[in-house]
């Protein structure tokens, strides 16, 4: 019980340092949604093109006539991508999402460059 209070007591102290700061809660809120949106879309692609590089990888091992149990391991490793693409994308289209939420109810921060940068990089994907 005593931790949770210390947590707690933890949190509101980075409330109030980033407000001694003066730091927008809502300019830092759309910083991190757009890091997550940077990220999200990175992985998207790690994910792809791992797909493309693991399919490569069992067939040359098919070609070299390798044993069936190294295929059958490699298969289980693209499948693994495989299912990791749509996973990034529903995460990706939930970020999205908020991201223009946020940019629609925060206009006031239309002038930041946090939010010039979150528009530019959303107009690559809606």
């Amino acid at each position: 019980k005593f931790q949770g209070a210390r947590e707690s007591s933890c949190n509101n102290n980075t409330a109030l340092q980033m407000a001694s700061r003066g730091e927008d809660p809502k300019l830092r809120n759309l910083r991190i949604k757009t890091g997550v949106f940077k990220r999200l879309t990175k992985e998207k692609a790690m994910y792809e093109k791992e797909v493309v590089d693991q399919q490569a990888v069992i067939e040359k091992l098919k070609a070299q006539g390798e044993d069936v149990y190294v295929i059958r391991k490699q298969c289980e490793v693209l499948e693994e991508s495989k299912n990791m693409v749509p996973d990034c994308e529903r995460r990706l289209e939930t970020i999205r999402d908020e991201l223009l939420a946020t940019l629609e109810t925060d206009k006031e921060l239309a002038e930041s460059k946090e939010y010039k940068e979150a528009q530019a990089l959303l107009q690559g994907t809606v």
